[in-house]
């Protein structure tokens, strides 16, 4: 893969777990990782969140991750978004931006919570992926000093 290859993939990884499966597709945008997770009857963008990896508050050896989170009004998409773009952010060790919107009508207490879990496995999904057919935009080391670009 050449350089022009690597910072403009383009791909979906899917649940396949039978109901309330949800779709993600990325992009990497230089090193960073741009990510949409979408599903049900009415996909849309109902949060944002941006992830940010920093050194921890208690040992600045350790990496930890910042997340800004925007919810639109009347949405409940932002656990799935932060919790995704966390993990992601320090699974891939860059900077990563999440959208979520997931619509199903009527779904129930027990619907909500297989979506919840699905976003779990699809995450898993993407990190899997991205390690294994994009290992060079898996950073392995922490560099605390890199954490700002200006």
């Amino acid at each position: 893969m050449n350089h022009d290859q690597k910072h403009h993939s383009f791909f979906i990884v899917r649940t396949n777990e039978g109901a309330y499966d949800l779709e993600a597709a990325l992009r990497f945008v230089g090193n960073d990782l741009l990510v949409a997770i979408y599903g049900g009857e009415k996909p849309h963008i109902g949060a944002v969140a941006v992830a940010q990896v920093r050194p921890s508050r208690n040992d600045a050896a350790i990496p930890d991750s910042t997340v800004s989170i925007l919810c639109l009004l009347g949405h409940k998409e932002d656990e799935i978004a932060k919790n995704a773009a966390k993990k992601l952010s320090l699974a891939l060790n860059t900077t990563v931006t999440v959208t979520a919107g997931i619509h199903w009508d009527d779904i129930s207490r027990e619907g909500i919570d297989a979506v919840i879990k699905n976003s779990e496995i699809l995450v898993d999904r993407v990190i899997a992926k991205i390690q294994n057919e994009f290992p060079q935009m898996v950073s392995h080391h922490f560099n605390p000093a890199s954490t700002g670009s200006l």
